[in-house]
């Protein structure tokens, strides 16, 4: 098979968000196990910002999209993925990813500016392939900023020589993201009008990209088994659960996984210390403690939480159990933007307890890397949680991990029994402050007072297998099973 895999975001080059890391690493992998496979991005203003271009090869000039009203010409340049043999393909056209931040509008006031780059690079992917791989044989889309590309292939595209084989897979990182726009952005995109009903694109008086994709795919997925499962559900569909169901016989849950040529505990170049033992991890630990101006001590139960400060990643749980959490003999590290409110309310926090809290708001890799390595504790309770790439971090590195229940934290989190020795972390299922505090306080106990079982716990979390082989080798089996379903089989 030659597969195209085609992101709006591919790590180092953009990122916002989870999607840019696995659709950094999961070509990889999926290469080394033996398949062609191939990426293709927009060529964000920011890439020229930050990289430097004149080692990107331009492979072809001048090319125009063949159904978008969207007539600008775009340049395809070729680079390869960091650290491997598989290309990237970047559709350059300056008029229109031109924004600072990829998903930000040139005009704040223009809300559909957004869906001109995303449908834009929709059909100017297609003409990339057409121009630059015509053998292949499966998209692999992602989100619904990619969504229009399985609506042009069974529209414009159904009789072209050369895309009418093409099968499509939509992999859904998170369903609450839909693209929702004005009915007249298919005129923009070159679509059919016709697509403006119940059965295609409308939705509530809208058209829904998102919903596009998953009806016009040949086969859907999620980030994690459970997710795939929940999603089919009201709480967690996001208003498209009907068509989900519908579709369900087509619907897998493949995990993601970490790359672990990147996160290693021996050779990670970002920790304090190369981690083998539990008395490697304590070292990260007072490490990561004197370089954030914490009180220096193994004892003390290292609570630590990165991410987005938005209450999907159940920041407004964490910031109601506070005042009692640290009542404790604990320290709290915090890393992530996000809400305003959340930010202003840790910030407060740090002039009240500042050897027992460090906030940082901001984007810094190097410290996540030294937090995931020098925490006792990792604290990610979702409101939902579609895969969760934090958690696998954290055990990597020998942290537990404290969830809610949900999503890919059911799948990788198992809970630790004191009987048997198994386990990896604690959790809880309700959505409550009282239930994350009682989950964090048995954690806590464990830590300071059963040290045996902690330590097994830290074992257990380094044993996990969260690589991207396993992850590669189911997505080449869908390929597969959406060849197959594309042909008649």
């Amino acid at each position: 098979m030659k597969i195209a895999y085609v992101s709006y975001e591919v790590s180092p080059f953009a990122k916002a968000g989870g999607l840019a890391d696995v659709a950094a690493a999961l070509p990889k992998y999926i290469k080394n196990a033996g398949e062609e496979i191939y990426v293709i991005m927009p060529f964000h203003k920011n890439i020229e910002n930050n990289f430097n271009t004149s080692k990107f090869e331009v492979v072809k000039t001048d090319l125009i999209p063949d159904s978008h009203t969207h007539k600008s010409p775009f340049s395809v340049y070729k680079s390869y993925l960091e650290g491997s043999s598989v290309v990237i393909y970047f559709i350059k056209t300056d008029y229109l990813y031109d924004s600072k931040n990829i998903y930000d509008s040139k005009n704040i006031y223009d809300e559909e500016n957004i869906f001109l780059k995303t449908s834009y690079f929709c059909d100017s992917a297609l003409k990339t392939i057409k121009e630059c791989e015509p053998d292949t044989n499966v998209i692999n889309i992602n989100d619904w900023h990619t969504s229009l590309i399985p609506v042009y292939l069974k529209t414009h595209y159904l009789q072209d020589n050369i895309l009418k084989k093409i099968a499509t897979i939509l992999t859904i990182h998170n369903i609450g993201y839909q693209g929702l726009f004005n009915p007249d952005v298919l005129n923009q995109a070159g679509l059919p009008n016709y697509l403006f009903n119940i059965n295609a694109l409308e939705y509530y008086g809208k058209v829904n990209v998102l919903k596009g994709g998953i009806l016009f795919s040949n086969i859907i997925n999620t980030v994690s088994p459970t997710y795939a499962k929940e999603i089919q559900s009201e709480e967690y569909g996001y208003g498209l659960e009907g068509i989900l169901k519908v579709r369900s016989e087509d619907l897998f849950g493949i995990l993601n996984g970490i790359d672990y040529s990147i996160y290693d505990p021996l050779k990670d170049p970002h920790i304090f210390h190369p981690i083998e033992s539990y008395e490697d991890k304590l070292k990260n630990k007072t490490s990561l403690q004197e370089y954030l101006g914490l009180t220096k001590d193994e004892n003390i139960t290292l609570i630590s939480f990165i991410g987005r400060l938005f209450e999907q990643k159940g920041i407004d749980l964490i910031s109601k159990i506070m005042d009692l959490l640290l009542l404790n003999d604990i320290q709290f590290v915090l890393l992530g933007t996000g809400d305003k409110k959340y930010e202003e309310y840790f910030a407060t926090l740090t002039k009240l307890y500042p050897k027992k809290i460090s906030i940082n708001i901001t984007f810094d890799v190097d410290l996540a890397q030294k937090i995931y390595a020098g925490s006792d504790i990792f604290l990610m309770p979702s409101k939902y949680e579609p895969c969760g790439l934090g958690q696998m971090y954290s055990m990597r590195y020998g942290t537990v991990p404290v969830v809610r229940y949900t999503g890919g934290l059911k799948d990788t989190v198992s809970e630790y029994n004191s009987k048997d020795k198994k386990g990896t972390g604690f959790g809880f299922h309700e959505y409550k402050e009282a239930d994350l505090l009682y989950t964090l306080m048995k954690a806590i106990y464990f830590h300071q007072k059963r040290k045996d079982d902690w330590t097994n716990i830290f074992e257990n979390c380094m044993k996990e297998d969260f690589s991207y082989e396993k992850t590669a080798k189911k997505y080449i089996e869908l390929y597969k099973i959406a060849l197959d379903k594309k042909r008649g089989y």
